[in-house]
């Protein structure tokens, strides 16, 4: 479970601010629009009417204590920009932004953004997913239930063999391959030994593989 503000509550804050919810994330939104405030509200941990590019605004919702900052508006770029050099002016421990364009993607970098993500319904999935686990590094959605997962690999599964670990029988996930530096290995046999660093490269049902990564997220803090 992660903190997350969520300034602008657009198409893509709200199919944002909804996948974090179905993930049992702590939400609160922001955004200037009254009415677009009023009908969200009941949902979220927190909700509030202002205009963020006040300083002071931004200031009174203790920003170090969000694990991620989003700043979702996509009709203001101008206000966008602002917002984020305020963020991490205040302490934002992350601080992620949209862009609709790359030119926009270059200057909210410049001014403090760790990350710049283009909107889409796919793109806000795909974040809500990567920000729940560190060790998801890439997500690809196939239908409703099944998913492609790029991850680290577990500690647990360091030296061992794919026999050893048996991740259909007891993750219900099938390895599709390994990348080991530069190199991908496609041919695994139950004699293939993991190694410290290798990414994995696996298929199943979505909630079953993320629960297994953010389980392990865990065990490793």
């Amino acid at each position: 479970m992660v903190s997350v503000l969520l300034i602008g509550m657009g198409k893509f804050g709200r199919t944002l601010g909804e996948k974090l919810l179905d993930m049992g994330d702590e939400v609160m939104i922001v955004d200037k629009d009254e009415d677009a405030i009023n009908a969200l509200a009941s949902k979220y941990t927190n909700a509030l009417i202002t205009n963020c590019m006040n300083e002071d605004n931004l200031a009174s919702m203790d920003i170090p204590s969000f694990d991620v900052c989003v700043v979702a508006i996509g009709d203001d770029f101008q206000s966008s920009l602002e917002i984020t050099s305020i963020l991490k002016d205040l302490g934002a421990k992350r601080v992620v932004s949209r862009a609709t364009t790359e030119i926009q993607r270059k200057f909210l970098m410049r001014v403090g953004a760790d990350e710049v993500i283009y909107p889409d319904m796919d793109i806000a999935e795909k974040l809500a997913v990567r920000m729940n686990s560190a060790h998801v590094l890439n997500y690809i959605e196939l239908d409703d239930d099944n998913s492609i997962f790029e991850i680290d690999l577990p500690l647990k599964w360091e030296n061992k063999t794919l026999l050893e670990i048996n991740p259909r029988g007891k993750y219900g996930m099938n390895i599709l391959t390994v990348k080991r530096g530069s190199q991908v290995i496609s041919k695994l046999d139950g004699n293939f030994i993991f190694e410290s660093g290798d990414q994995i490269v696996v298929f199943g049902n979505a909630d079953q593989i993320f629960a297994f990564t953010n389980k392990n997220d865990k065990k490793k803090k």
